[in-house]
């Protein structure tokens, strides 16, 4: 089974596109390296790949990693990329749905709620249903990837439902919550046909006893790493709201939370610009490779 980390940005990735601060402003310049918003790829290494949410920078990502361009003998119009996998609404993990418009035949699974929310706006009918055949996920048991034909990908996808935060564009103030209900924020324990697996979690709220107990001996979890502080945006002075607000958990939360849970690797991904992780030789990163943490990068590659 192969991975490649297609982003390692939260919404807005890094740079985000107003953002002025110095952090910023070094990797407008190349000092740091660029990061887009977050999504994975993975393949049974047969040459077709599922994509694990739908960044707006997907086309820009697709151009930079040749494992996803048509073969040099395919049709005219090709792709290796044969299902879409969404954990949540968000805009960073849906909008990128949008480019691929252009009647290639695809599976696209989601839960209910997310899917019904694709359902009642017609920007995404551009999915022509023809061609993007819609399949709900359901959580709790292992789910057999298909491509749109129905022919097997040789991957397993299990979704449970992690603490979190109806997507921020459907927020509802009148309702408790703001309208957030199971569903709406996925985790996914991703194998192939050999037994092979890996736990992908790019939102989270919180560790719950049953989530610790699943991800306990994990060879490898990607985890939510939105903010390194929980009220990093308010210290910085550039939002008003913590991480528990936005439904992420913070990284200093997190490595408390993983500490006992001997997972064998684990990998901070969706970061925020804001998060000191993206800058090279900081503190944050050193407390980061202390407690065994790596950070996400675009174009990284692991194989299980």
């Amino acid at each position: 089974m192969k991975i490649l980390v297609l982003g390692a940005a939260a919404g807005g990735g890094f740079p985000q596109w107003n953002s002025n601060d110095a952090t910023a402003r070094r990797a407008r310049t190349g000092e740091l390296s660029p990061r887009s918003q977050s999504s994975i790829a993975v393949s049974a290494q047969d040459g077709r790949w599922v994509l694990f949410n739908a960044s707006p920078d997907l086309r820009q990502q697709i151009h930079d990693n040749a494992q996803l361009h048509p073969a040099a003998d395919a049709p005219l119009r090709a792709s290796p990329i044969a299902a879409v996998v969404l954990t949540n609404a968000d805009v960073d993990h849906v909008a990128g749905l949008l480019n691929l418009r252009e009647r290639q035949p695809l599976a696209l699974y989601g839960h209910e709620r997310v899917l019904d929310v694709l359902a009642r706006n017609s920007i995404f009918n551009v999915l022509d249903p023809a061609f993007v055949t819609r399949r709900i996920l359901g959580t709790g048991r292992d789910v057999p990837l298909l491509d749109q034909a129905g022919v097997p990908l040789g991957l397993n996808v299990q979704a449970f439902a992690v603490p979190g935060k109806i997507a921020l564009w459907l927020e509802d103030a009148a309702q408790p919550g703001f309208g957030t209900a199971e569903g709406d924020t996925l985790g996914l324990r991703i194998s192939n046909d050999a037994g092979n697996s890996f736990f992908y979690i790019p939102a989270c709220a919180a560790m719950t006893p049953e989530l610790a107990e699943r991800l306990a001996g994990a060879a490898l979890v990607f985890f939510d790493g939105t903010l390194w502080r929980d009220d990093e945006m308010i210290a910085a002075g550039v939002g008003a709201k913590t991480g528990g607000r936005m439904g992420h958990m913070s990284c200093d939360a997190a490595m408390a939370a993983f500490a006992p849970l001997n997972v064998r690797r684990k990998i901070f991904i969706h970061i925020n610009n804001t998060n000191p992780l993206f800058v090279d030789g900081s503190s944050a990163r050193a407390e980061a490779a202390v407690a065994g943490w790596d950070i996400a990068d675009d174009g990284m590659e692991i194989a299980l």
